[in-house]
């Protein structure tokens, strides 16, 4: 494609060429240099880190035909003069893949926690509709029916855009897509065309990326309103202080809530180790509902993805939203097919996933990191406690958790304080301490403890991520539930400069239970009970 016939179709503003944009042939797109092939057309974006019109001499070196960039540099090649490289990668990029989110149904899902999981149930929904969907996440992602490997939750406008014309390419008719405050904030999301969106909740998390929690809030609303949207279809939660907020600003939004009103409501909730039971009503009728899936965040984050389907599926002049061949307007059928595909369950990895060796105890791993989050999946834990053969004793909930570096620092304490309040044992340790000292992370989060005045039986610090998982689980008794939280699904731990060491919690975990089993049953370390 030509430079002129990319830009004149991108809808950019305020865009000036120098050079002859009518002869330049535009092969690729690139914004690292070092990724750069002959040809490309190189965005110089200016990073928090390094500013890429320092490496543009070089990208024209290895064969960049052409530059974006916020200043003339005079390198030889033409130049797309641009108030903002960032801001121009979304609009171009969608015109050198085609726009193919005017063909792909991308339902979005934003929010503080529960993102992954409503992503992972949008998908399943739409493929037991029959819908070929991809999948783009936290976890991983799905791309014409093959996975692969996860850099970001939302990748960068081009990567994003080319994904998108790859999933066509691959028999996807539609995309469930987590949507990051960052890739928000960044535009990276800008020239997608939203089938639907959902907004989960918000609570403390990246204040070290977004200056205030007001900011953060700002970021997540334009997934719902321009310049992102507005969307074919919005889905709010209500039962979030900040969802009712967004809900009156958007016209015809569709709400959730678990047991609270809203267009799609849970009631009558009864959850155990097996999952949840509750009432289904939405405005075509009430259902009852057994969802496979432990926690009342878990029914939350079912009404999300079920609302956005649902709505989609009803959705008649949306040319947009590819739906089987049943009548659309026969909703109650609809809505059945729905239910019967949540109550198969769904897997997500690292999100209150059980760790099974036999023992009578449970055990849950969790990528709880924020203090809302902790707080949602300790409260669900002690839901749990009494609920099935596991929870016939006196059980316990005892954390296991600890904090990023390099992160927002005020929450540490904070999560501190909840699990001094909610948790009946405590072991801090170490989580991704980057580039700072573990030791100093878990006196921040153990000043919250002590500020609260811990309920619990035990609290114990230790550095060492497995020996802390090895503690709790050694401790535990018949009956208790055993939460790690805060890295989920990762497989990893980073360290300073970048290093990363393999771990993962519930190989850990499997790995402790299997040691509890073998070792003799006396000398237990504290926290068991005599």
């Amino acid at each position: 494609m030509r430079l002129d016939e990319l830009t004149g179709g991108a809808r950019l503003a305020a865009a000036e060429v120098i050079g002859n944009a009518g002869a330049t042939e535009i092969a690729g797109l690139a914004y690292d240099s070092r990724k750069l092939n002959p040809g490309d057309l190189f965005f110089c974006v200016s990073g928090y880190r390094s500013d890429g019109h320092d490496f543009a001499a070089g990208a024209v070196e290895r064969g960049a035909a052409a530059l974006v960039v916020e200043r003339p540099l005079g390198l030889g090649v033409p130049e797309l003069v641009v108030d903002s490289a960032r801001s121009a990668m979304g609009p171009i990029a969608a015109r050198f893949y085609g726009d193919p989110t005017s063909e792909l149904a991308v339902i979005g899902v934003t929010g503080t926690n529960g993102k992954t999981t409503t992503a992972y149930l949008v998908r399943a929904l739409l493929e037991g509709s029959g819908v070929q969907c991809g999948l783009l996440g936290t976890v991983k992602s799905v791309v014409g029916g093959r996975e692969r490997a996860v850099e970001r939750t939302t990748p960068e406008a081009i990567d994003l855009q080319a994904d998108f014309r790859a999933m066509l390419d691959g028999g996807d008719r539609a995309c469930a897509m987590e949507v990051s405050s960052h890739a928000l904030e960044l535009g990276r999301a800008d020239a997608v065309r939203f089938a639907a969106a959902i907004f989960t909740n918000l609570s403390r998390d990246h204040l070290d990326f977004h200056p205030t929690m007001e900011d953060y809030f700002q970021a997540k609303r334009r997934l719902f309103l321009p310049p992102v949207g507005p969307p074919g279809v919005s889905v709010v939660n209500v039962g979030d202080v900040h969802g009712r907020r967004l809900a009156a600003e958007i016209e015809g939004v569709r709400t959730f809530a678990v047991e609270a009103p809203a267009d799609y409501s849970a009631s009558e909730l009864r959850c155990d180790f097996e999952g949840c039971r509750f009432t289904l009503a939405n405005p075509y009728g009430k259902r009852e509902v057994a969802l496979p899936m432990p926690g009342r965040f878990n029914v939350a984050n079912a009404l999300a993805a079920l609302a956005a389907v649902d709505e989609l599926d009803r959705v008649v002049a949306d040319n947009r939203v590819v739906a089987d061949d049943r009548a659309v307007a026969d909703g109650d059928v609809g809505l059945d097919a729905l239910v019967a595909t949540l109550e198969r369950g769904v897997r997500v990895p690292g999100r209150f996933e059980p760790v099974d060796e036999g023992q009578d105890f449970a055990v849950l791993v969790d990528d709880a990191h924020t203090p809302d989050s902790l707080e949602n999946v300790v409260r669900s834990a002690r839901e749990l406690i009494g609920s099935g053969e596991r929870g016939r004793g006196r059980g316990r909930v005892i954390c296991v958790f600890g904090a990023g570096g390099d992160r927002d620092r005020g929450k540490r304490p904070l999560m501190g304080e909840i699990a001094a309040r909610l948790a009946d044992g405590i072991v801090v340790t170490s989580d991704n301490p980057r580039s700072e000292d573990p030791d100093l992370i878990i006196a921040e989060i153990m000043a919250g403890v002590e500020r609260a005045g811990s309920r619990a039986a035990f609290v114990r610090s230790i550095t060492d991520r497995a020996k802390a998982i090895a503690e709790a689980v050694a401790g535990a008794e018949r009956g208790d539930v055993v939460v790690i939280a805060g890295k989920g699904h990762e497989q990893g731990q980073e360290f300073a400069d970048g290093r990363k060491v393999p771990f993962d919690d519930a190989t850990v975990a499997r790995e402790a239970l299997r040691a509890r089993e073998a070792a003799p049953s006396e000398g237990r370390p504290a926290g068991a009970r005599a």
